[in-house]
């Protein structure tokens, strides 16, 4: 027996939380699965759930059923496997050479077991499993249970890591994933993108993360630290002068202050980034600016104009950066009963499939009319409400340089 049909035997049992499989080969079968056991007429059955596109599949297998179709799918249809047991998690990397890497973690874990049909929705992270970064930051006791005033972060935390999975397909599946957060602040979800992606997914990671405040950057490199993240590094820096980087694979913006967010936007797009994730925050230039007479019954009133200048402000940067090759979404990321400052924008660098530059000529062509055609018309609404971003003059900037 090898060493994967193994482990899934070691690990497909009553104690498994939840298998995913990602980094799909085969995007008509599908994207991702997930597999989790229940119990179904009193017997361990584990069901699949497999997403491709717009549609989700559901199927119920034996252990045994179980055991051979993950086994099957890692060795055709996906290229990483996360398996996650109550007594410990283990991730398994298929290199496009096709060599299998099986890495194991031993972890304690007290999470009662909740195998109904039609569960409450699991976090990635769970209440009564300590995580160090989490004891750290004060989010939970060191036996895993959550500060009774952290509940909100630990939700904030959780909801963060679902994002960074629905984009683990878009980042690099071999050499180091090189991460940058602009205006990281405490850092609660700089170290959880840390902790997933090194910790749970096997990912070689390098993240840097950047704020003004030194005491800040100080504590964070020292629970680095005591964690035992080598590739996790803070040092004090502006955004908006940053050069420390050549190349960068994903940029995060986590509540950088009004045209922060902008620069750490213009950075990203002239590394190529390949995923951008930003909340902004306190976006009060375009409340400055905004003058237009066929809004003015509307924008008399202070809060109106200071949320519609909010949301103006993201859109904006949305078709930008739309324009400049990314599949750009504005998605709420945690509900607004918590804090208003919710959207995030999440863009995906558009990738040019091999083989079919000159077959996709004509697609193309259309691409680029539709996309000058979206520059006109943003070009025209800007001038309507009388504003000028900061992000569109440094890319245009960029542009000139060009």
């Amino acid at each position: 027996m090898d060493e994967l049909s193994r482990l899934l035997e070691e690990m497909i049992d009553e104690n498994l939380i939840q298998v995913i499989l990602s980094n799909s080969q085969d995007k008509a079968y599908g994207d991702k699965l997930k597999l989790r056991p229940v119990m179904l007429r009193g017997e361990l059955m584990f069901q699949s759930t497999r997403y491709a596109g717009t549609q989700v599949f559901h199927f119920n297998h034996s252990r045994q059923e179980a055991c051979a179709l993950i086994g099957e799918l890692l060795q055709g249809k996906f290229r990483q496997g996360e398996i996650q047991a109550r007594d410990r998690s283990a991730v398994v990397l298929i290199s496009k050479k096709g060599k299998m890497t099986v890495k194991v973690r031993q972890k304690a874990c007290d999470l009662p077991q909740e195998l109904s049909h039609n569960r409450e929705k699991q976090y990635i992270l769970k209440e009564g499993c300590p995580v160090d970064f989490l004891v750290g930051l004060g989010v939970q006791s060191p036996e895993g249970k959550i500060n009774k005033n952290k509940y909100d972060k630990f939700r904030q935390i959780n909801r963060y890591l679902e994002f960074i999975e629905d984009i683990l397909d878009q980042l690099p599946g071999e050499g180091t994933i090189h991460v940058i957060d602009f205006g990281c602040g405490k850092s609660y979800l700089t170290f959880a993108m840390y902790y997933y992606l090194h910790e749970l997914q096997g990912r070689d990671i390098r993240i840097t993360g950047l704020d003004l405040k030194a005491d800040v950057i100080r504590s964070c490199n020292e629970l680095a630290r005591r964690c035992g993240y080598e590739q996790l590094h803070f040092q004090v820096g502006d955004i908006s002068t940053y050069e420390g980087a050549d190349r960068v694979d994903m940029v995060v913006s986590l509540h950088a202050c009004d045209t922060a967010t902008d620069y750490a936007l213009e950075k990203a797009v002239r590394w190529g980034a390949r995923v951008i994730l930003a909340v902004p925050c306190c976006q009060h230039e375009v409340n400055r600016q905004i003058h237009c007479p066929q809004l003015a019954p509307l924008l008399r009133y202070g809060v109106i104009q200071e949320r519609m200048s909010a949301l103006i402000t993201d859109a904006i940067r949305a078709n930008l950066l739309e324009q400049q090759g990314y599949e750009t979404q504005i998605l709420e990321f945690i509900d607004m009963e918590h804090t208003p400052k919710n959207l995030l924008i999440r863009a995906v660098k558009r990738q040019e499939k091999p083989g079919h530059k000159e077959a996709g000529q004509p697609h193309m062509l259309k691409k680029q009319d539709a996309d000058r055609s979206g520059a006109a018309s943003l070009q025209e609404t800007m001038e309507l409400l009388g504003v000028n971003p900061t992000l569109a003059r440094l890319l245009d900037r960029k542009e000139e340089k060009a």
